[in-house]
């Protein structure tokens, strides 16, 4: 055996995927900074405000102006808090916010890991930032964190079943568990058409799912105030702040791989074959970006028991029929992929 070639080989791989990773982890956390910059423009401008406007041309050093203030601050930790708990919990909702993207095809090839069940290691990664959020509710030793905390895990777990159930109806549709076999499966109009209902049940799942407004219930001004991380300052609050939007994006960037055609052009139009995949992938996701910032600027807020109703009484029974009748068109019309 060769072993420094397989040593060389390895050593390639390896500087290959640390280069590949940081590209990954700067590039989410500049989309973050001027996400944040794109809402309050976009919400200025639905309200006619003008947003940032003063920190550099355009505003547009407002994301690094906050982002230095919040870093700068000292961290308050109440002095009956469980300490390892409190620091541990934006970390954990941090991290896992980053640990997802290595499975979501930006181009075809342009993935960090291909792994045969990616939607399911996206899936449970997604899933798993409910603890998290318990952790700080609980490690905050404050009655308002706490409530906070589990509006927001109850809340999440409830449209979660929704999201899987969803998920399931796609799988049937492109017969792989993997991300980029899924973009590259062949959906004819009328599979699309049985997909849509599901994709418009998905964008408002995932509202929920992130804690987004019409469904920002966790943090109920009246009653709870700040929710599960009213105890939370400086850079803890900041981690806070960077998994929300990290997870937006996500779901945004899920929602063009699983509806949307991932980097393939739109339409099915071959010849726009000349832009680049990652462009592509980069405006749907915008896209689906957008639809958090306009629903946020134009829906009222529900109330906890109406959000609820919709996710077990509505949205759940809707795709459970949703999946039996999926699977019966294309049995029916021996469409199942082989």
């Amino acid at each position: 055996m060769d072993w420094m070639a397989l040593w060389q080989d390895y050593g390639i791989w390896t500087a290959w995927t640390l280069l590949y990773s940081l590209l990954i982890i700067v590039g989410v956390l500049l989309a973050v900074a001027y996400y944040t910059y794109a809402e309050r423009k976009v919400l200025g401008g639905m309200q006619r405000r003008q947003g940032p406007m003063t920190v550099g041309p355009f505003g547009l050093l407002q994301p690094i102006a906050d982002g230095l203030k919040l870093f700068s601050k000292e961290t308050i930790i109440p002095s009956g808090a469980h300490r390892v708990v409190f620091l541990l919990a934006p970390m954990m909702l941090f991290a896992l916010s980053l640990c997802a993207w290595v499975v979501i095809p930006f181009d075809k090839g342009w993935v960090l890991s291909n792994i045969n069940v990616g939607i399911l290691y996206l899936f449970a990664v997604s899933s798993m930032t409910v603890y998290g959020v318990i952790m700080a509710g609980w490690a905050s030793n404050s009655r308002y964190a706490f409530l906070g905390g589990l509006r927001s895990a109850s809340q999440m777990v409830s449209y979660e079943v929704s999201m899987g159930l969803i998920i399931v109806c796609v799988i049937l549709c492109t017969g792989s568990l993997n991300l980029q076999e899924i973009v590259l499966a062949p959906r004819p109009l009328w599979m699309q058409a049985l997909l849509f209902p599901m994709f418009i049940v998905f964008l408002i799942s995932i509202l929920a799912e992130t804690n987004r407004a019409p469904f920002d219930l966790p943090e109920g001004e009246s009653e709870i105030t700040g929710g599960f991380m009213v105890e939370y300052s400086a850079m803890a609050f900041a981690l806070f702040f960077l998994g929300e939007y990290s997870a937006m994006i996500l779901m945004s960037a899920m929602t063009t791989t699983l509806f949307l055609g991932g980097w393939l052009p739109p339409f099915g139009m071959e010849f726009l074959d000349f832009v680049p995949g990652i462009v592509w992938f980069a405006m749907k996701t915008a896209l689906v970006m957008f639809f958090f910032l306009w629903s946020r600027a134009t829906l009222p807020r529900f109330r906890y028991d109406q959000l609820m109703r919709l996710g077990w009484k509505v949205f759940l029974p809707l795709t459970l029929v949703w999946v039996v009748m999926t699977a019966f068109i294309l049995l029916s019309f021996d469409a199942l992929p082989s």
